[in-house]
């Protein structure tokens, strides 16, 4: 049994990476999982603390993710369509042109997106700019909680 939840953890915490730079895949939720699959084994590496600040920290980096690019897009004047944008551009980037395309895409994404929603080239170019630096920050917050998870989890193994 104990086997199959170190396998189990093992997937979950790749799943978890792979969603760091996938929006649609909640990253670091699925990683934290790994640790609790390691807690109920036979035996418990991790103290109710530990295990509640990991949460927090989860839970707080997952609403973080969503609160900063829309103030990213809010302080340099874009707009949802350029949200959209950035997204669809991380998920071409990733598929089309890794890893140089993670960084084009979803900026051009924005750019786009900002065009689409009928702003002029300059608005448009600085609310993309602004679209992508806070889809950036949110993925490397997302990057660096599930990188730390899984520290923990194969340090504890």
């Amino acid at each position: 049994m104990e086997v199959v939840l170190i396998v189990i953890g093992v997937i979950l915490i790749i799943i978890g990476i792979i969603g760091c730079f996938v929006p649609v895949l909640p990253g670091p939720p699925l990683a934290y999982i790994s640790l609790i699959l390691l807690q109920i084994g036979p035996v418990s590496p991790f103290s109710l603390s530990f295990m509640l600040v990991m949460a927090g920290i989860v839970i707080l980096v997952t609403v973080l993710d969503y609160l900063i690019p829309v103030i990213g897009v809010k302080k340099w004047g874009g707009s949802k369509k350029g949200i959209i944008g950035a997204s669809l551009g991380v998920i071409l980037g990733i598929f089309l042109m890794p890893p140089i395309g993670f960084i084009i895409f979803p900026l051009l994404g924005a750019l786009v997106g900002e065009l689409l929603n009928g702003a002029r080239a300059n608005i448009a170019f600085k609310a993309a700019l602004g679209t992508f630096v806070g889809l950036l920050l949110g993925t490397l917050l997302k990057f660096s909680t599930t990188i730390i998870i899984a520290y923990y989890f194969f340090s504890n193994l």
